[in-house]
């Protein structure tokens, strides 16, 4: 970003209506695609989008978007939310300005605030499921999650269930390059001498088995989005991602292109639990010599298993209503088969109507949490 960038003050905010009053919140959004919430009696004021909080830059228009938005609606903020992350700078900055204010604070785990965003454009306050599907969001367990079923009730949530953990060889790094997430599940597999093979040309190939092995810097993920990671390094669609969800958005590309397919039989398990594990598909994809068709069966298997396990959920909780958040729906295989399976088992969807179901919605999420924590 060259040194003469300025932030576009101007550009437009969102306003979402909210069902309840509360005092006014400031909530600070995530570190991707950040945006700000403060509200105002019953309305959230969300701002244009800030972007990834990777720059000076960035971090400099969070501020300035903070004071903007609280100038304009005449509101010296009550409560100050944030997400689980210490290291964010949305968290810093958080906390810093609830310390200089004296105000209270309130820490919204990640996938709790993707649903939250959600009740909150639909005006819901009675007890929801939630499917937040990512790339990645700190849990309240310390470990990266991102495949994740909840039940939500206001500034309460339960995880009751997430996708099967994966390991991620090299940490943060495969996530910019699917042939780990892939090594990964070779090596689950039990087919670990093949890593080396299948990857030639890239330089670590022959180190991953045995970090896998010994578990050094091998973080786990329930991360939906490095599942098609996963997906798309075995298919060998994608090594090394020039952008973020490029291997995602080449699956779906390829899949639209190939057709409609049926799932395939017994390409997931759902144990007791509450843990969904699509390793029969993983494992189908492995000797996949057809890789549209692979991106064509792993969508309509994913629907499948989804489908399921929100099925099992529902009937046992007994909600018949879910709604869908986080940046994989942005996927419209994903999004529109899947709430038409739900929508024949007699569930309720919700989907984003005014922000995205990506990380620019976490602010109204968080905002939406901690109004009804003080409530």
């Amino acid at each position: 970003m060259p040194k003469s960038w300025k932030p576009d003050l101007a550009l437009q905010d969102t306003v979402v209506e909210l069902s309840i009053d509360s005092p006014s919140v400031l909530a600070c959004g995530a570190w991707l695609k950040n945006t700000v919430c403060v509200t105002r009696g019953n309305m959230a004021h969300i701002s244009q989008l800030i972007g990834d909080l990777g720059t000076p830059d960035a971090c400099m228009m969070l501020e300035q978007t903070v004071e903007r938005l609280c100038a304009e609606i005449d509101v010296l903020p009550e409560i100050v939310a944030h997400d689980l992350h210490p290291d964010f700078f949305s968290t810093r900055f958080a906390l810093n300005f609830a310390a200089q204010h004296d105000l209270p604070v309130i820490a919204v785990q990640h996938h709790h605030a993707h649903i939250a965003a959600l009740c909150a454009e639909h005006h819901i306050t009675e007890p929801v499921m939630g499917l937040a599907l990512d790339g990645v969001g700190l849990g309240l367990d310390g470990k990266a999650w991102g495949g994740e079923l909840l039940r939500v009730d206001g500034a309460i949530f339960e995880r009751i269930g997430h996708l099967a953990p994966l390991a991620m060889p090299g940490g943060d790094r495969a996530a910019q390059e699917p042939w780990r997430m892939a090594g990964s599940v070779l090596f689950r597999l039990g087919r670990a001498d093949d890593i080396a093979a299948r990857f030639p040309n890239q330089a670590g190939a022959k180190a991953i088995s045995a970090m896998l092995q010994r578990g050094l810097n091998c973080p786990s993920t329930s991360s939906m989005g490095r599942l098609f990671d996963a997906a798309a390094g075995l298919l060998g669609v994608s090594e090394v991602q020039e952008f973020e969800a490029q291997a995602a958005i080449t699956l779906q590309q390829m899949s639209e292109e190939y057709g409609a397919v049926d799932p395939l039989d017994s390409g997931f398990d759902i144990s007791g639990d509450g843990v969904l594990d699509f390793s029969p598909l993983l494992m189908m994809l492995t000797d996949c010599n057809d890789a549209s068709f692979g991106a064509a069966i792993f969508h309509s298997t994913l629907v499948d298993g989804l489908a399921a396990w929100v099925k099992l959920a529902s009937d046992h909780y007994s909600i018949k209503r879910i709604a869908l958040g986080g940046g994989c729906f942005h996927n419209d295989i994903l999004l529109h088969s899947l709430s038409g399976k739900l929508i024949e088992h007699g569930i309720r969807v919700l989907k984003a109507k005014q922000m995205p179901p990506n990380d620019s919605a976490i602010s109204l999420g968080q905002a939406w949490v901690a109004a009804q924590s003080i409530m």
